[in-house]
């Protein structure tokens, strides 16, 4: 299929006659999504919370080993039924009532595209050997905006072949990169003891891994879902596993490793840095690879958006439609960026860590309902009408309600810190309690609806 033909689906379900692809598409789509400035920047987040570098590396691997267990089983739902990721809340929430975790999943998006962008505002000033300063940053931050919407208008086989190309080109750049970075003799010999040992700033280390990995849980089956229904599960799953956490695990060792040669440098300039006469060609490199994730946060926050807003309208999705909607979507998280420049690495950390207390109590109940409750049956044409899974279910929303507040004593963060994760000594393991409440209640109150309905039609 040509990559520059406007695609013309948006959250309707794909029909089995125009499935295609391979599912080792997913592994350079998620290794591409990864391989970028914003994952290194999250690496830098770990020196910030004081823990040394070893325990930082060893609690990088930890967590994104676990967090990218849920996020590449949702990746396999695409193939079996077709449809984006989070219209499929509306069988486990209700047509309305999936509203709730739709408009959670919108604020993900536009945070995630602000965070990005101005990364690639900060790159794009320092490849033309600008001044950062705030005009020159958001210059870059309109510029990267427009191409990543250009890119979402052209949409799914675009995004696979872009992220298919740019992988080689992120893999022979990181590999020289990663040798410079270990030849310079700049990063200090004491930072590589195991001394320093922290329970709760490890503790705080993993959950911020497995947190980056679960917040991508909304996005997956919008690339998957194109594959043949022959696809499967383990395939899928696999290649999209291996393709974040190996990405992920690189980078964010590679942004810890960089903060603690020098932590007053911005990410882009620290690689500029390293790179030293092959600094301009880094700063390409580090656009690419914001393009890679921003357009991902464009096509993604298109579908959500436009099936909120189908949710108030009549009709099936269309073209026109979902054009409308990429502008929107890219005009408003344009101008989150341009807000959010001033204060980037508190930003950064706040906002991965305050959306883990929403995306595990969704990823939890989304999870449960596919494979223990339908077991992969749905009928993909019901998520469209209102009456299809219901209007609402108020006994998900409940789970979802509950699977947030149990998080509450567990947190810690710099607005709150939960009785419990104080007396823990700031160890925040609420992810771990939402996924087991949200998911708990849901399966119990699914079940036992499903036994009164066999009890009242026998």
């Amino acid at each position: 299929m040509s990559v520059w033909k406007t695609e013309t689906h948006s959250v309707e379900p794909i029909p089995l006659s125009e499935r295609h692809g391979n599912p080792r598409d997913l592994f350079t789509l998620w290794f591409s999504a990864n391989m970028q400035v914003t994952t290194i920047a999250l690496g830098a987040v770990y020196v910030f919370i004081g823990l040394p570098l070893v325990w930082s590396i060893i609690a990088i691997i930890l967590g994104n080993l676990i967090g990218a267990v849920f996020m590449a089983y949702h990746s396999a739902q695409g193939p079996i039924i077709g449809v984006p990721q989070m219209i499929q809340s509306r069988a486990q929430f209700g047509y309305y009532g999936a509203l709730l975790p739709l408009a959670l999943a919108v604020i993900m998006y536009l945070g995630f595209f602000a965070l990005s962008s101005v990364l690639g505002g900060q790159s794009l000033t320092s490849l033309v050997g600008m001044h950062a300063s705030t005009g020159s940053v958001t210059i870059g931050i309109v510029l990267l905006g427009i191409v990543t919407a250009l890119m979402a208008v052209f949409g799914y086989d675009l995004i696979h072949a872009y992220q298919r190309y740019v992988s080689l080109v992120f893999l022979v750049a990181f590999v020289v990169f990663t040798v410079a970075v270990a030849v310079s003799g700049q990063v200090p010999h004491s930072v590589w003891g195991f001394s320093g040992f922290s329970l709760a700033d490890f503790v705080a280390g993993v959950t911020l891994a497995v947190t980056w990995q679960i917040t991508y849980a909304p996005y997956v089956s919008d690339y998957s879902r194109y594959l043949p229904k022959e696809a499967g599960v383990s395939s899928t799953f696999n290649m999209t596993f291996w393709g974040t956490v190996i990405a992920s695990v690189w980078m964010m060792i590679i942004g810890a490793v960089l903060t603690e040669i020098s932590s007053k440098l911005s990410t882009p300039d620290m690689i500029n840095s390293i790179a030293g006469g092959l600094g301009w060609l880094m700063m390409i490199i580090i656009l690419l690879g914001i393009v890679a994730a921003n357009v991902l946060n464009v096509y993604g926050g298109m579908l959500t958006t436009d099936t909120v807003f189908g949710t108030f309208t009549k009709g099936r999705p269309s073209t026109g439609r979902r054009l409308t909607m990429i502008a929107l979507f890219a005009v408003v998280g344009i101008i989150v960026a341009i807000i959010a420049e001033g204060n980037f690495n508190s930003s950064l950390n706040n906002f991965i860590v305050f959306l883990t207390y929403f995306a595990v109590p969704w990823t939890a109940i989304n999870l449960t309902d596919f494979y223990l409750v339908r077991r992969g049956q749905y009928d993909p044409e019901a998520f469209l009408r209102p009456a299809g899974y219901g209007k609402a279910n108020w006994l998900a929303l409940l789970a979802f309600v509950i699977g947030v507040l149990v998080e509450i004593p567990f947190i810690d963060s710099s607005l709150y810190e939960g009785p419990f994760a104080k007396a823990m000594g700031g160890a925040d393991i609420s992810w771990i309690f939402g996924l087991i409440f949200a998911g708990g209640i849901y399966l119990w109150t699914a079940r036992s609806r499903a036994s009164v309905s066999r009890s009242m039609s026998a």
